[in-house]
């Protein structure tokens, strides 16, 4: 039997958006995981950001990420693009606000799709939409005793 593209499988789900959230709460890779999961994905693509313990040469004590009042409609304009423009099964995105530590997940994004190759693009262009567009700020503190603002994440 030749495979078919005109199964519903292949499709991009009518309301794949799952999951979306700016929390001032630990973030769980496994909340985001469940929620993108669908039978008719081939593919599901996760990308989780972490703070580290370095930026620009300098060693980075703590950081916090504040967001404007926006934010939360701005990340759902980003994924509304994203299941447009790929054939979306299911998409969640939540990005942490507040005090963080080294270590701590300040992003988690997934996506899943009929196929890998889709996911991967998919998912990457969801958390790169999300860091250029979606207004969050990182204000990193120095182990130094110096500090910086990052804009738009």
């Amino acid at each position: 039997m030749a495979p078919t593209h005109d199964h519903p499988g292949e499709r991009a789900a009518t309301d794949p958006i799952r999951l979306l959230a700016i929390r001032e709460t630990p973030l769980s890779v496994d909340e985001i995981f469940r929620a993108v999961g669908d039978d008719a994905a081939g593919g599901t693509a996760l990308f989780v950001g972490t703070v580290r313990n370095h930026d620009g040469g300098q060693d980075v004590g703590a950081l916090g990420y504040s967001c404007h009042p926006s934010a939360q409609d701005e990340l759902r304009r980003v994924a509304e693009k994203v299941a447009a423009d790929f054939p979306v099964r299911a998409l969640a995105a939540v990005h942490r606000v507040g005090d963080l530590q080294v270590g701590d997940l300040a992003v988690v994004v997934a996506v899943s799709c009929p196929h890998r190759a889709e996911a991967f693009e998919a998912c990457r262009k969801l958390i790169d939409d999300l860091k250029h567009e979606v207004p969050i700020w990182k204000h990193q503190r120095f182990s130094d005793g110096t500090e910086e603002w990052v804009g738009a994440c």
